[in-house]
């Protein structure tokens, strides 16, 4: 047993879906929380440099005394998971791996749509590990580069018939391909679930990536017996790279709860110095 919290880090503040289930799942968990809100997204970035922030992001979660480590971001995963899996002296997952398997169990047609950063998509993870684990699947990948900003900024709730439309611009031609599973590959992307879900089809099931990672974190704890033993609720501590004023705001939007929790302002560039060569 373990009472030292979890870190989890993500581009903004789309990791806090993710958040939202741990605590659902963990009750009785401590988690530190990092958005980068001062560098998203990282969707549009190089490899290089989201392999970077990677680093950055998780050596500061490190400093915090973290026990196990969740990257709650679908670009991270994809670019640079395989770097923090093998480099961290504790415990990691990202979102790739359990939302694929999650995706898997649910299709029935094996025809799966992935949505996700340009970054993600790019890199070909989601489709590489689906085709791994079940070669017979067809894939159809889209990436939806406004999706992020939409939800960090809030637009989506001042202008949700703009929002729809950006969504069918991207997915009318995922509907076409007749999906019956969809990925919801970056954590900001819950929030969009109902505009998704109507765009693609009420029969199409949406794979929620910050649900499955939470079922994952729960498992690598049991695992490496990491839970924690108390009996009082979990709390988490917030911090972020820039945009503090609106954070309660913004956060409440993922966690679906008010924040009266303060965030902390963290310069990363000082603060997140990689314990690991430059990329």
């Amino acid at each position: 047993m373990d009472n030292r919290p979890i870190g989890v880090f993500d581009s903004g503040l789309g990791g806090l879906t993710a958040v939202r289930e741990i605590h659902r799942i963990l009750p009785h968990e401590d988690i530190v929380y990092f958005g980068d809100t001062g560098r998203v997204p990282y969707g549009n970035r190089s490899r290089a440099i989201i392999r970077q922030y990677a680093r950055q992001d998780a050596a500061f979660l490190l400093k915090q005394g973290v026990k196990a480590m969740v990257a709650a971001c679908g670009t991270v995963s994809s670019v640079a998971g395989d770097l923090l899996s093998r480099e961290l002296p504790v415990p990691f997952t990202g979102v790739l791996e359990p939302t694929v398997r999650a995706a898997l169990e649910a299709t029935k047609a094996g025809r799966i749509g992935v949505v996700a950063t340009e970054a993600t998509i790019r890199s070909g993870a989601y489709a590489q590990l689906l085709k791994r684990f079940a070669p017979a699947v067809s894939v159809y990948s889209q990436s939806c580069p406004l999706f992020v900003p939409v939800v960090e900024s809030g637009f989506m709730l001042e202008h949700p018939d703009i929002t729809k439309e950006i969504a069918e611009t991207y997915l009318s031609g995922m509907r076409a391909c007749g999906v019956d599973t969809v990925i919801l590959g970056c954590t900001h992307y819950p929030i969009l679930k109902p505009i998704i879900g109507e765009v693609v089809g009420e029969a199409v099931r949406l794979i929620d990536s910050g649900r499955e990672t939470a079922r994952r974190c729960r498992t690598l704890l049991e695992e490496h017996g990491l839970l924690a033993q108390r009996e009082t609720p979990g709390a988490c501590t917030y911090y972020v790279s820039d945009r503090i004023d609106d954070f309660s705001k913004v956060a409440g939007i993922f966690l679906r709860e008010d924040v009266q929790q303060e965030v902390q302002l963290v310069d990363i560039e000082k603060e997140g110095g990689a314990p690991w060569p430059t990329v």
